[in-house]
């Protein structure tokens, strides 16, 4: 029943009526004058006389519904601030717990593969080494970063739809209204669906990783940012490409644990090809050793020999393994070093030649000497 307290002077209760909405009742009372006015009080107790907080407010405010609107505040605000904190902490212990869960599995990856290696390394099968396991711990890096991302999203999708509850609202409606609109997603979504599950897949099998340079059909370019629903490229015009995981059907990793630079230098039918191959070797083995460029080679240079004899050159194929992404220095380097020793070779780089034939109209030519031109 509504509490005395809450009846305005000079009236006189008639009658309390259930209200439809939950936490309602409708107090109909009558004043000296007769006149028949009906409130709505906020809860079935209203301001309890001993709850002097609320019983202050409606004396300052003069409002029953500013002293029901604060007690309520008062009376959950302490529940909502403590489900904020344990979201914020779940969250907090969620990434460290998913750190450590994937420093430990890429540590015991490591260690498999430390033990897998021969006792005896030269200096550029331990680099390449290394390369690989960078790439290793760039992958657990991601993995842990996504399952980070999912998790939170989920702990504060709970913590919203608790605080919902302790608001008062009826979530049995929200809830269900929540599965249709999910389940009209999935059927209109299929697509963001199968990008999600595809970029899922793609960061599990460490197919491309950021900094890569991969070629994804249209789009082709180095990697800037992997999300589960999109892979960002940047070309080499600067031009940024969104590609949705889920529009994927290959993918070409030129920059994944090795590369390899494939130079093609083409050279006289008339030179001596056993001198041209030398040449090329000896160039790209000085360029190996070169201390600027040393750290950018994983094996020594190799002449293929012959790739092609083609209708104005016959064609030399020289072969350099690299470290990721290096492929494309080395070889702009290698043919600028190629050019300037063949030159000092005297081997002959065939290039097409034109002839073009000018004429004057103005004056009149007789291809037959002998013929005199009539007058």
């Amino acid at each position: 029943m509504p509490n005395p307290s809450q009846l305005r002077a000079g009236c006189t209760v008639r009658a309390v009526r259930a209200s439809p909405v939950p936490d309602l009742v409708w107090l109909q009372s009558e004043t000296d004058s007769g006149a028949t006015t009906t409130d709505v009080v906020k809860g079935i107790e209203g301001c309890d006389p001993d709850d002097g907080f609320c019983n202050w407010v409606r004396d300052v405010t003069g409002s029953d519904t500013a002293a029901d609107v604060s007690d309520f505040l008062v009376d959950n605000v302490a529940s909502i601030l403590l489900i904020v904190v344990v979201a914020v902490i779940g969250s907090w212990l969620l990434k460290r717990v998913v750190k450590r869960s994937m420093d430990r599995l890429g540590k015991r990856a490591l260690e498999m593969r430390v033990e897998q290696r021969p006792a005896e390394m030269t200096p550029r099968e331990r680099l390449e080494a290394d390369q690989r396991d960078l790439r290793l711990r760039k992958r657990t890096d991601t993995l842990g970063s996504v399952l980070v991302a999912v998790g939170r999203v989920f702990i504060w999708v709970v913590a919203a739809i608790l605080v919902l509850g302790e608001l008062g609202l009826n979530l049995a409606p929200l809830i269900a209204g929540a599965g249709v609109v999910g389940v009209a997603l999935g059927f209109g979504a299929q697509k963001v669906v199968g990008d999600f599950l595809s970029g899922m897949f793609m960061i599990a099998e460490d197919q491309f990783g950021v900094g890569d340079i991969v070629d994804l059909g249209e789009a082709r370019g180095t990697v800037e940012r992997i999300t589960l629903r999109t892979t960002v490229l940047r070309d080499i015009y600067g031009t940024v490409w969104h590609v949705p995981n889920g529009e994927v059907q290959r993918v070409g990793n030129l920059s994944q644990e090795w590369s390899t630079a494939l130079l093609d230098v083409g050279v006289g039918y008339d030179s001596d090809l056993d001198a041209a191959c030398g040449v090329l070797l000896d160039t790209a083995t000085e360029l190996s050793h070169d201390p600027d460029w040393s750290n950018a080679f994983l094996d020594d240079p190799e002449v293929l020999g012959v790739e092609q004899l083609a209708a104005d050159a016959v064609t030399i194929r020289v072969a350099v393994r690299t470290r990721p992404a290096e492929q494309f220095r080395v070889q702009r380097e290698l043919n600028r070093r190629f050019k300037r020793a063949l030159d000092e070779a005297g081997i002959e780089i065939p290039f097409p030649q034109r002839t073009v034939w000018v004429r004057n109209d103005a004056e009149p030519t007789n291809p037959d000497p002998d013929v005199t031109a009539p007058e």
